[in-house]
């Protein structure tokens, strides 16, 4: 087992009180080495703790004192200092098995560990789940988590992640369930495999066997164009019409049964299907917001000035003091730069993905302003169907970018940057233009359209 490292200590905290340094390893917390952030957590919430260190090389001790639930006021370097559990399925549909060779390690990493689950909202498909998994989360009421269903049929299931534990997984998740653990479920439909009768057969199982889930969206397939999968092809405009209207018809029996939809398609079935979508009050709450469920209404909504801004949420590290912020729910960008351009009121692009183009062409024409348009970039890194902004990548917007006029201004969401990078490694200042970087919520779109460049 690694020990968590300390990366970054709060000025004035009790820490920094007790001496603690960037470099610190932590051996243990009142003669306890804890084994993953949420321990540590436990474990840091005493008033006096007692710390064995390792600097340098060097075993060292340190008291803190603090009152009772104080933070300590450190960051540390990983969420889990045992070891990830990794994923064992071979799923067909699996996006990391379609990424290009040389991108960052993390991205090639496939967890399945319902503390990543907790932390960040990492989808499990509790293969490897176990009785002592059971017993923690029930009793440290780790909640909520976010399990991939995929299909309630157990041959089914198991042939979409290619592992026969995924034939009976799933009595984990009704276990959950009795035990008042809030879940959030996760249907990822491939043409062809779970679609048609059997996805009507998997709203039927959610509702007969798990009608106490929080919700459950259902979403399409990504498919790259580095996918070896035969099998796996993206929805036509029909299929995706076909999963709208199956979700559509099943939704007024989960009111009737449980007095909630609890099931949603992702508005990239909308998108697919040329359908329009659901008026806001529809989608609840939004509680599936950043699986792409109620995102296009929600972001409507905040631009018009009706509705909070909301992009993607902080996530459940952000009650975890000291967990480090990872994955895609890394900081973005290190500072929201704003691009200087020379002219007052420049004409103004929003670059964005293909699917963001087709939601923001509208709100922007009925802002009725010459000055503003939209650049949509199309992913040929990926190819495929892939059309989010999230994941458009340096290279693809260099190249667009390269085709636009000079001394505008180029406003770039920051939902497609990682700690300032881009998914291949590119940064903002290796475009061709100076872009300014927004956070991805209508709120924040609309006051940087209004705001005028010095």
């Amino acid at each position: 087992m690694s020990l968590p490292s300390v990366v970054a200590v709060r000025a004035g905290s009790p820490a920094a009180r007790a001496g603690l340094a960037p470099g610190d390893e932590i051996v243990s917390i009142n003669g306890r080495s804890p084994r993953d952030v949420i321990e540590y957590q436990f474990l840091v919430d005493q008033a006096e703790l007692d710390l064995e260190l390792r600097r340098g090389g060097l075993e060292l001790s340190a008291a803190v004192g603090k009152d009772d639930g104080e933070p300590l006021g450190l960051e540390v370097s990983s969420a889990v200092f045992d070891r990830v559990q990794t994923c064992d399925n071979h799923c067909e549909f699996c996006f990391i098995h379609q990424l290009p060779k040389g991108l960052r390690p993390s991205l090639y990493v496939k967890d399945d560990d319902y503390r990543l689950s907790f932390l960040y909202g990492n989808f499990t498909t509790l293969t490897r789940f176990t009785e002592a998994d059971l017993e923690r989360v029930v009793s440290e009421r780790l909640s909520p988590l976010f399990v991939s269903i995929h299909a309630t049929d157990p041959e089914v299931r198991a042939r979409l992640l290619r592992n026969r534990r995924g034939a009976v997984s799933l009595r984990w998740l009704r276990a959950l369930l009795d035990h008042g653990i809030e879940v959030h479920g996760q249907v990822v439909v491939c043409p062809g495999i779970n679609d048609g009768a059997v996805l009507h057969d998997t709203l039927a199982g959610l509702l007969d066997q798990y009608p106490d889930l929080a919700t459950a969206a259902v979403v399409p397939l990504g498919v790259s164009r580095y996918s070896k999968e035969l099998g796996m092809r993206p929805h036509t405009t029909d299929e995706a019409g076909a999963v709208v209207d199956a979700v559509a018809e099943w939704q007024p029996a989960f009111v009737q049964a449980v007095g909630r939809r609890l099931v949603f398609a992702a508005d990239e079935y909308h998108l697919l299907a040329r359908r329009p979508f659901p008026d806001a009050h529809h989608y609840e709450g939004f509680p599936q917001h950043e699986n792409g469920v109620g995102i296009v209404r929600a972001f409507e909504r905040a631009f018009s000035g009706g509705g909070a801004a909301m992009g993607v949420r902080p996530g459940f590290f952000a009650s975890i003091d000291g967990a480090p912020a990872e994955g895609y729910r890394s900081p973005r960008a290190a500072t929201l730069s704003a691009a200087k351009v020379d002219r007052v009121r420049a004409p103004t692009a929003i670059v964005t993905g293909e699917y963001g183009a087709a939601v923001l062409d509208p709100l922007v024409d009925d802002l009725g302003r010459e000055d503003v348009r939209v650049v949509a970039v199309p992913n040929e890194f990926f190819g495929g169907n892939i059309a989010v902004a999230g994941l458009m990548t340096g290279q693809d917007v260099a190249r667009v970018l390269a085709t636009q006029p000079e001394r505008h201004r180029y406003l770039l969401p920051d939902v497609c940057l990682s700690q300032g990078r881009f998914l291949d490694g590119a940064v903002p200042a290796d475009l061709p233009r100076p872009v300014e970087i927004v956070p991805t919520d209508g709120r924040s779109l609309r006051r940087a359209l209004e705001r005028e460049q010095p």
